[in-house]
């Protein structure tokens, strides 16, 4: 009886999800995520290879309906073609993640416009983009799930990181905008909002001994978090156990957000 009930909750067999950014350090773990539930899986990122390993990993452990997609997210036209061969392959959409994009350290007067514009292309314009061409086609069906990936640096922003601090301020703004402005057609629009999970870049870029000693003092739970630990998040927000859930930004992220004195 409990399997059932739950099954009901959680099922997403079947379901057609669509990971962007999916060879990177957290949507990876995301993609697998959904192929071990039975999900259809479409792994895009901007470089092939990356995506393509997830999905030779997937297919050696015996998941067959998984392709993968090179995508340009601050290309218009590259989100319109991956609608077209996810549609031809699958026939279906019904979740999408937008996870790509990259971050920079450089001091603030010390930013070029170049990578400012960079920053903000690869978070809060390929978030604007896939929500407007995947989303769009979701609120044509009437159905849907997108979960965009904010950060504990969308607010109160964190040192170091400004032009993705701004990024992810936008990319949660823009999550409660269309979960307000989508919510009566069917299709809802969540962020997630992950603390510190970092990559190798992360730890040679940002975290010196002196900053992952005030991370940990800040993070109730005094340790970093693995990929893993977002995939119970996720599958909620992708499944109808989350029905009533829309504009939230969910955060999993030790405690850190509530953190004070």
């Amino acid at each position: 009886m409990m399997n059932l009930y739950l099954n009901k909750l959680f099922n997403l067999e079947n379901k057609v999800a669509v990971v962007i950014g999916g060879g990177g350090h957290l949507c990876s773990e995301m993609a697998r995520g959904f192929a071990y539930v039975g999900c259809k899986v479409a792994i895009l990122d901007l470089r092939l290879e990356k995506a393509k390993s997830v999905e030779n990993e997937l297919r050696a452990a015996g998941f067959d309906n998984i392709m993968s997609i090179a995508i340009d997210v601050a290309q218009k036209q590259d989100h319109l073609n991956a609608l077209d061969q996810i549609l031809s392959h699958f026939g279906a959409l019904d979740i999408l993640i937008n996870g790509a994009g990259i971050n920079g350290p450089t001091p603030f007067l010390e930013l070029s416009l170049e990578e400012w514009y960079a920053i903000l292309d690869s978070q809060l314009t390929g978030t604007f983009l896939g929500c407007q061409v995947f989303g769009g086609y979701m609120v044509k069906q009437s159905k849907g799930s997108i979960i965009n990936i904010s950060s504990a640096s969308a607010g109160p922003p964190l040192s170091k990181a400004f032009t993705y601090s701004v990024a992810k301020a936008g990319i949660k703004n823009l999550t409660q905008n269309l979960g307000r402005e989508w919510g009566s057609q069917g299709v809802r629009v969540n962020a997630l909002r992950p603390g510190f999970f970092p990559t190798d870049w992360n730890r040679k870029n940002f975290i010196t001994p002196e900053r992952e000693a005030a991370i940990l003092t800040h993070t109730p739970m005094a340790r970093y978090g693995v990929p893993s630990e977002l995939i119970g998040a996720v599958l909620w927000l992708a499944s109808d156990a989350s029905g009533f859930v829309t504009g939230s930004e969910v955060a999993v992220d030790g405690g850190f957000s509530c953190m004070s004195i």
